[in-house]
């Protein structure tokens, strides 16, 4: 497995003068996605859970709709200039009779850390249609509850603590239990290796749990939410208009700015008890 951090040396320039010591990086490496032995998506990660983080991301481009639906999964061969596995491709095999994902021009097979749906070329190919209604999802949720998540879950950001680098997504349920956190440097990865970790748990349909992620809330991150049938997503920074229109379309909770007691709701405010 790749590794997580990386330390490199850093001149530090502060009021009492320039010093140099070792700082620690969060990692940021390639993964590529094949399915079927057929490359289908280069995502920059941080290393680490990278079978969780394949199954969320089949599943949010709703290839996926239980763990039954993929046969095996394998790190396919690939060294770096010392010899050693990279642990940078993944080879998923599908299941007997599940249609493997399309892979024409609406793709063009890269995403970026930042951007999750940035490999889509057509507005047809971003929009997807969930199998698992996130309107019908029954989880309600006291407000004095979503209060304590963003700190819950800052104290299990681990790789955080020691690189200031990495984004988090969580699942919790309506006691505020995180049954599930995951970090990467890309927000959209973080969201992929909770559901994916959902997906292999046989908790998907997800209506059950809410989605906590540490940033804002994009519209990609809502259609996460959308094809996994979770119907509450909590930000701790804001939203974008089509996030929450598409949230409004879907009949998902949308929280906002989830910071100490105090909290936007954009949609669907009859999950938040007060």
């Amino acid at each position: 497995m790749g590794r997580v951090t990386v330390r490199r040396p850093v001149r530090r320039l502060t009021a009492a003068g320039l010093r140099q010591r070792p700082d620690t990086l969060a990692a940021e490496e390639p993964l590529e996605l094949r399915v079927g032995g057929k490359a289908l998506a280069v995502t920059m990660r941080t290393p680490g859970n990278d079978v969780e983080l394949a199954h969320g991301f089949l599943l949010s481009e709703g290839v996926l709709g239980s763990r039954e639906d993929i046969a095996t999964a394998r790190y396919c061969d690939g060294v770096d200039d010392q010899g050693r596995n990279t642990y940078n491709v993944l080879d998923l095999t599908l299941a007997p009779g599940v249609p493997a994902p399309e892979t024409g021009v609406e793709r063009n097979f890269y995403t970026t850390s930042s951007c999750g749906v940035c490999g889509k070329a057509a507005l047809d190919a971003v929009k997807l249609r969930s199998r698992f209604s996130p309107a019908t999802a029954p989880l309600a949720v006291k407000s004095d509850v979503l209060a304590t998540l963003p700190d819950s879950l800052r104290a299990k950001q681990k790789v955080f603590s020691s690189t200031g680098g990495l984004h988090a997504a969580g699942l919790f349920t309506p006691d505020g239990t995180l049954v599930a956190v995951r970090e990467d440097v890309g927000r959209h990865n973080a969201v992929d290796k909770v559901l994916g970790w959902a997906l292999l748990e046989d908790r998907i349909p997800a209506g059950d749990l809410g989605l906590l992620v540490s940033g804002r809330a994009s519209f990609e991150l809502v259609q996460k939410a959308a094809m996994a049938g979770v119907g509450l997503l909590a930000a701790v920074s804001a939203p974008s208009s089509l996030a929450v229109e598409l949230a409004e379309e879907n009949g998902i909770t949308l929280i906002g700015f989830l910071r100490g007691e105090s909290m936007n709701l954009y949609t669907g405010d009859h999950r938040v008890l007060v």
